[in-house]
């Protein structure tokens, strides 16, 4: 997505060799016109696939969650909150998921009521790097017997194995931008040199 693309390589700080820095404008501070782009290009790739809710994890995937939902005709967002929270309640489909971010695992909880059997879902992410994340969604979706449709994320790590393996096993993937390599605090995009 040319705009996303843009921004991230006007704003965007290469930190290290595997961090992305995009918090001006993606997940801390929130560009929301480009936020809103951004979910209706999800909605464009998905549209044929009869979404019935999308689903993502706290906190930073709720921006383009919500922004695909409204795209997608205003279908509910639910996400999976990280740790034990006394108004979720016990009744609840759980997984473990390591964050590379936060270099911690954690486990992830959503309310059996929000997700039920034949659902169609779409996994909806700010980043993918190894791919936890939607692997901790995916536990969760078998759990409810949820039918995933597929999954989107803003930025994929290209250098990190996430996104191949979730393409080798089938799943319908969309990476509105791809980070190939960071190199000196320089983001290299896909095809770029």
């Amino acid at each position: 997505m040319r705009e996303l693309r843009e921004a991230i390589q006007a704003h965007g700080v290469g930190i290290g060799k595997d961090v992305v820095k995009v918090d001006s404008f993606l997940n801390h501070r929130i560009d929301v016109a480009l936020l809103t782009k951004i979910g209706q290009t999800i909605a464009e790739a998905f549209r044929e696939d009869r979404v019935d809710c999308v689903l993502t994890v706290e906190a930073s995937g709720i921006a383009a969650a919500l922004t695909a939902a409204q795209a997608l005709g205003n279908v509910p967002v639910v996400f999976a909150k990280k740790g034990d929270h006394i108004n979720v309640g016990a009744d609840v489909y759980t997984a473990e998921v390591y964050s590379f971010t936060h270099r911690t695992s954690f486990t992830i909880r959503v309310s059996r009521s929000y997700l039920s059997e034949g659902m169609r879902v779409l996994i909806v992410d700010d980043f993918l790097a190894n791919g936890e994340a939607i692997e901790g969604l995916r536990s969760i979706l078998r759990q409810a017997h949820a039918e995933l449709v597929g999954a989107a994320v803003c930025i994929e790590k290209g250098f990190q194995p996430g996104g191949k393996r979730l393409r080798e096993e089938g799943i319908k993937l969309l990476s509105l931008a791809t980070v190939e390599a960071i190199r000196d605090g320089e983001i290299i995009m896909a095809g770029e040199d």
